[in-house]
């Protein structure tokens, strides 16, 4: 009698020292009003852009699609500046749009996306409507907002992070991501997060497509060399253990001392910069977008 093959066993869920940075600061009050994404659109909120394109790229499904995506005019590694202007802006009206100039971005971004998806018999199987895989892009942008926030203004209370969450849902439904695959509650989404995490692994490939990015291949040498260094310190700091670890890069105590100094200074220097200025980027973004719209002009 032939023995029964063992069943798979699930992946074990991920926790919180594995998948998040550590926040040690506590909380200081920018505002009596509860809290809400809005807040986190300080300029500093990007210094961690290359590594949430990392964690968006730790899924293969996504990490395949970006390298080997057809779309040549918004590579990223061939037209760094518009990736930069349209994923910007996608986030502009993802947070402050209403609904019709999401529903106009959308359509835009669909066009690109119908390009993207695996070839028959490819390793990797992907395609850009996805909506789990845009769901995981989404939760990226989610934790990249809360993580820079943090770094600014401390370590939110439960109810601080709930109020910050409640309105982040249009990070993934301004594209196909439904209002019900969001997580309903910020216990939901670290639960959703660290369950996520699982599937996380980043080959040779992405991990070779990365490292270009972090060494800055993609722009002329005379700005790589001055920012080179800092953006690999700046992107491993952003990262947590676990993609850390798939990317194959180290992080001694000494570097997260001087990631936690360097954003005591950076965020004691906020405390004296007027938010409009602060905040002036994205909605200089969202005032383009809108002049676009207007005048029929192409959003990415």
């Amino acid at each position: 009698m032939t023995a029964a093959a063992p069943s798979p066993q699930p992946a074990p869920t991920l926790t919180k020292d594995r998948t998040r940075i550590p926040i040690d600061a506590t909380h200081r009050p920018v505002t009596k009003r509860p809290l809400a994404l809005t807040d986190a659109l300080d300029f500093w909120s990007f210094a961690g852009a290359a590594a949430n394109v990392v964690m968006q790229m730790a899924r293969p499904g996504v990490g395949y699609g970006v390298a080997e995506s057809k779309v040549e005019s918004g590579a990223l590694m061939r037209h760094p500046w518009k990736r930069a202007r349209t994923t910007t802006q996608y986030l502009a009206v993802a947070i402050l749009g209403t609904e019709e100039e999401r529903n106009a971005y959308r359509e835009a971004v669909n066009v690109a996306h119908r390009q993207v998806h695996s070839a028959p018999g490819a390793p990797v199987k992907y395609n850009a409507f996805d909506r789990n895989l845009q769901l995981w892009v989404a939760a990226c942008l989610y934790i990249g907002f809360e993580d820079t926030y943090q770094l600014l203004q401390g370590r939110m209370s439960d109810e601080q992070a709930e109020a910050f969450y409640v309105s982040s849902s249009t990070l993934g439904t301004t594209l196909q991501v439904t209002a019900d695959m969001w997580p309903a509650t910020r216990a939901d989404f670290d639960r959703y997060w660290n369950e996520a995490c699982a599937q996380v692994e980043i080959d040779e490939f992405v991990r070779a497509y990365l490292n270009d990015l972090l060494d800055l291949r993609m722009i002329h040498w005379s700005l790589r060399l001055p920012f080179r260094n800092l953006l690999r310190f700046l992107t491993i700091g952003f990262l947590a253990p676990l993609f850390r670890d798939q990317l194959g890069v180290e992080w001694t105590t000494t570097d997260q001392r001087r990631f936690n100094h360097l954003f005591v200074f950076v965020a004691f220097v906020n405390r004296f910069i007027p938010r409009f200025l602060r905040h002036s980027g994205t909605h200089t973004m969202m005032a383009d977008v809108r002049r676009r719209i207007r005048h029929h002009k192409n959003l990415i």
